[in-house]
């Protein structure tokens, strides 16, 4: 065979995986929390819908990072893996093994005992590389520099705040750092428990995609804040049903702390203060709600009987006389 042939060989190979693997260009970081308990993963990239492709998570089970020339099912073969028992380690050698096309993958896994595995393909575009760090990996490819997965761990390793802030701050500083040499256009982020437990949907504490957007960084930010304030408002409303008054009241005001602009975040503490004695706290936080929107009125009028808020005509009155006049 001669040089020639072997040539167009081999780029019709890089033709075929470019037109039958999801081009994923990406920064990613996989990380643990042990401290309080969480685990997740969170991405950046210039292709549409990237956490669909990229990122994957169980509780009481582990996360994976799939990217480059994607191969998806390192994401659900390696959560059914580390599930059976085996680690980071052994699941993602195990794959990569049996993977013809290894070279163009770049994955990275961690289970919930902290054990961390990753792997950047010799023909992963460049720059590409990653760094496995305490509790974490941080991998790249396709980016404008090659020392934005050091930009990560820095990061990562110097922020405060909760676990999600700090994935969220390595993944604005792979941007600093110049990020996808193609530009930016998805992003997603995935936390859940470290423990799993019969109710699933109470394990997964952040599950966020900005499937399209100018600035996919910015507004996934801007999500997690709210995510935090209905994650408050949830426990309120745990609360309530338990009849825990207290406790309610406690983690409503936290939203609403959180996410002040939001009527949502300030009718339930309202309501909360007024059907348990502190009505005149409870007026201001009404008067700001019915000023946004007059139909918040209404749906006041319609708790007394599904036994939501007290069937007390006066104070009704005195709460609906805040509405502001047509």
């Amino acid at each position: 065979m001669t040089r020639k042939m072997v040539l167009f060989l081999f780029g019709f190979v890089v033709l075929f995986l470019l037109f039958s693997s999801q081009l994923s260009a990406t920064y990613s970081i996989v990380a643990i929390d042990k401290e309080t308990g969480q685990i997740g993963v969170a991405v950046q990239s210039h292709w549409f819908s990237v956490g669909s492709l990229v990122i994957w998570a169980e509780p009481g089970v582990g996360a994976v990072a799939t990217q480059s020339f994607v191969e998806v099912s390192y994401g659900p073969l390696g959560i059914a893996m580390m599930r059976s028992g085996k680690t980071a380690q052994q699941a993602l050698k195990g794959l990569v093994a049996s993977d013809p096309n290894q070279m163009v993958r770049q994955v990275a896994m961690i289970d919930i005992h902290g054990n961390i595995a990753a792997h950047t393909g010799k023909l992963c575009i460049d720059f590409a590389g990653h760094l496995v760090g305490k509790n974490y990996s941080c991998q790249a490819n396709m980016m404008e520099k090659g020392t934005v997965w050091q930009a990560m761990s820095i990061a990562f390793e110097n922020s405060k705040g909760e676990f999600v802030d700090r994935l969220m701050a390595a993944l604005e500083a792979a941007q600093k750092e110049g990020g996808d040499i193609r530009g930016k256009q998805s992003a997603a982020i995935l936390v859940v428990k470290t423990k799993g437990s019969g109710s699933p949907w109470n394990n997964r504490l952040f599950d966020i995609r900005v499937e399209d957007h100018k600035e996919p960084l910015k507004e996934i930010k801007r999500l997690i804040l709210v995510a935090k304030a209905y994650n408050h408002m949830n426990k309120g409303d745990e609360y309530m049903t338990n009849e825990k008054t207290e406790q309610a009241l406690k983690s409503y005001s936290t939203a609403m702390k959180i996410y002040p602009g939001n009527p949502e975040m300030l009718f339930w503490p309202a309501v909360t203060m007024a059907a348990s004695g502190k009505v005149e706290e409870s007026l201001p936080l009404f008067k700001k709600v019915f000023q946004q929107d007059r139909r918040w009125a209404e749906l006041l009028k319609r708790l007394p009987k599904v036994n939501q808020f007290p069937k007390d005509e006066a104070l009704m009155k005195k709460i609906l006389s805040l509405v502001p006049k047509k």
